[in-house]
């Protein structure tokens, strides 16, 4: 297979990821909070702490737009800040106690609807997508330099 071909795979792969995530994602409510408030709540369960920035990069949001969402979840106890102890002008956001329980809440209903997906599985078919699922990590998601 060539780079070229990999590529378009890629793509339509990402694609398929993007409409699975949303059909998983899609009508989990937790009390009052906005689509994008969620998106940020679960960056920030799967890669807390992480900074103001990192959550505004990922999230493809301005800024001052991405301060405005963690204040409102900020003052519902959602998300913590926390500090740099080197550079004070520098903070982490992190999961309260209230924040880990409703989005282990959301990870329920979401993971309930992912059984669903993978209920007819065979075992070879769940390992297949585990060792599929760990090469893409290493590969392509989280490589090491």
């Amino acid at each position: 297979m060539d780079k070229k071909e990999l590529f378009n795979q890629f793509v339509a792969f990402t694609t398929a990821v993007h409409q699975v995530t949303h059909e998983l994602t899609q009508n989990v409510k937790i009390d009052n909070i906005t689509p994008v408030q969620y998106k940020i709540l679960e960056y920030i369960k799967v890669s807390q702490p992480v900074t103001p920035t990192e959550i505004s990069d990922c999230q493809h949001m301005s800024l001052p737009n991405t301060s405005r969402e963690l204040r409102k979840l900020q003052e519902r106890k959602f998300i913590g800040k926390i500090s740099d102890t080197e550079d004070r002008r520098k903070h982490y956001v992190c999961l309260t106690e209230d924040g880990e329980k409703i989005m282990g809440e959301a990870f329920a209903c979401i993971e309930e609807r992912f059984q669903q997906l993978i209920q007819h599985a065979s075992k070879k078919d769940l390992d297949d997508i585990h060792n599929a699922l760990n090469i893409l990590d290493q590969k392509v998601f989280n490589p090491k330099s």
